[in-house]
C-alpha cells in the first residue's frame, strides 16, 4: 500500500506592519430601500495591490455597497470614500475604474471608438493598443458594440474599465457571459493589474474565482459582513476536510459511516466530505489494504461560503 496523508496549515500570521493604506472604504455606512436594510453599519476598506472579493448570496448587499463607493448611491447612515474624497467628486473618479453588472454603451459606436472616447475622459490613459492586449478584444475594435453578443460586450466593458489606467477596478460579477478563453484573459490582466499596484474589487457568484484571484474575502449576508479575512483564513472557519483516494470500497458504504457528509467519485479517486477526518482516515485503511493516494486538505471557499452564510440565515 502507497498511502500518504497531507495536510497542510492553512492559516497564516498578518504581518500589520506590510498592510498598505486603504485607498477607498465604507464607514459605518448604512442603506435602506423602503423598509429593506441592504446595508447595516458596514465597515469595509480597499487597500493598494489586492484583489477584495465581496461574496455574499442574492441580496446581501454586495452591489448596494460598490454603489457606495462609486457615488452612484448616497448612505443613509456612515460614509463611503474615495482617495479621502467624496466618491462622486470628478478627482476620485477619475482614477478608478468599473464594470458593473447594468452598463449603458453607445450601441453605434463601434468597440475601437469607445476605447479612444473613454480615453478621452481620464488624465493619463493607457493606450489604445496596451488596452485591446490587456483586454483581449482585438478581434472586436471594427464591430458595433449593438452587434456583439452578450459575453463580447463583457470583454468590450473589461477594456473601458481599464483605458482610465485605474487605482481602483471595480468589477461586479465580470465573468457572467464569458467563454473559458476570455475569462483566462480576464484573470491573467487582473493579476497583472494588481502587481502594479491596482486594488480591484470583485463581487462574484463563481467561488472558485474568488479563491483563485482573491487576496482578502468579505462575506456579506443580509446587510451585514459576517466573515472577512484572507481565503485561508475563511476556509479556517469550517472544520470540514476533503478526503482523496483509490479505493475499492463501495461509495454507499463509506457514506454509512459517521461523521461523513459525502461521497462523490472523480475518475479513479474518491472524494469524502467529512467533519472528522481522523476517524473517516482510520476506517478507509482498516478496510481497504490497498488503499492509495491518500490526501487531506480543508474544505475550500465553496463549502466555507455554504456554512458561514447558513450561520448568518
Amino acid at each position: 500500500m502507497h498511502a500518504v496523508a497531507t495536510m497542510k496549515p492553512d492559516v497564516q500570521k498578518l504581518d500589520v506592519s506590510k498592510i498598505p493604506p486603504p485607498l477607498a472604504g465604507l464607514t459605518g455606512a448604512s442603506k435602506r430601500y423602503g423598509k429593506v436594510l441592504a446595508l447595516d453599519n458596514v465597515d469595509l476598506q480597499v487597500r493598494a495591490g489586492e484583489v477584495l472579493a465581496m461574496l455574499g448570496p442574492n441580496g446581501a448587499g454586495k452591489t448596494t455597497a460598490i454603489s457606495l463607493l462609486l457615488g452612484l448611491q448616497q448612505a443613509d447612515g456612515g460614509k463611503a470614500e474615495l482617495f479621502g474624497m467624496a466618491p462622486k467628486s470628478l478627482a476620485a473618479r477619475r482614477r478608478i475604474g468599473a464594470m458593473l453588472q447594468a452598463t449603458e454603451v453607445p450601441d453605434t459606436l463601434k468597440v475601437g471608438e469607445l476605447i479612444a472616447l473613454f480615453r478621452s475622459y481620464y488624465p493619463n490613459p493607457r493606450s489604445i493598443d496596451e488596452c485591446v492586449a490587456l483586454a483581449g478584444v482585438g478581434d472586436l475594435l471594427d464591430r458595433r458594440y449593438g452587434k456583439l453578443s452578450g459575453g463580447q460586450q463583457r470583454r468590450a466593458q473589461f477594456a473601458l474599465a481599464i483605458v482610465g489606467n485605474p487605482e481602483i477596478l471595480f468589477l461586479d460579477e465580470p465573468t457572467t457571459g464569458l467563454d473559458i478563453e476570455a475569462r483566462a484573459i480576464l484573470w491573467k490582466t487582473i493579476r497583472q493589474l494588481v502587481a502594479e499596484g491596482c486594488a480591484v474589487v470583485l463581487t462574484t457568484h463563481y467561488l472558485e474565482e474568488a479563491e483563485t484571484l482573491a487576496d482578502r474575502v468579505c462575506v456579506l449576508a443580509g446587510g451585514r459582513i459576517v466573515a472577512e479575512g484572507s481565503v485561508a483564513a475563511i476556509r479556517a472557519r469550517v472544520s470540514q476536510r476533503r478526503i482523496r483516494c483509490i479505493s475499492s470500497l463501495a461509495s454507499k458504504t463509506i457514506l454509512c459511516w459517521p461523521h461523513v457528509r459525502s461521497v462523490t467519485h472523480d475518475g479513479d479517486h474518491i472524494e469524502i466530505v467529512t467533519d472528522v477526518a481522523e476517524s473517516v482516515v482510520r476506517k478507509l485503511l482498516d478496510a481497504d489494504a490497498g488503499l492509495s493516494e491518500l490526501e487531506i486538505r480543508r474544505a475550500g471557499l465553496a463549502e466555507a461560503f455554504v456554512e458561514i452564510t447558513k450561520e448568518a440565515a
